[in-house]
């Protein structure tokens, strides 16, 4: 899972915004911030290097406290 959704909300930014700076339509940044599909690895990173984020900020971790 991932978190775009949070960060996105975060940063006051739309989903709009993110399409376009890293070249996917919204349908698929949309899919992803629903947690519907996860982005592969690249697509993860130019999603940060938007955000200005580090990549790690974007990912739920599946490990237990």
């Amino acid at each position: 899972m991932n978190r775009i959704k949070e960060v996105l909300t975060e940063k006051g930014i739309k989903q709009t915004w993110l399409a376009e700076r890293i070249g996917k339509s919204y349908n698929m940044v949309n899919s992803y911030a629903q947690n519907r599909q996860q982005p592969r690895l690249e697509v993860l990173m130019d999603i940060a290097v938007a955000l200005d984020i580090d990549v790690k900020d974007l990912i739920v971790s599946n490990k237990k406290s």
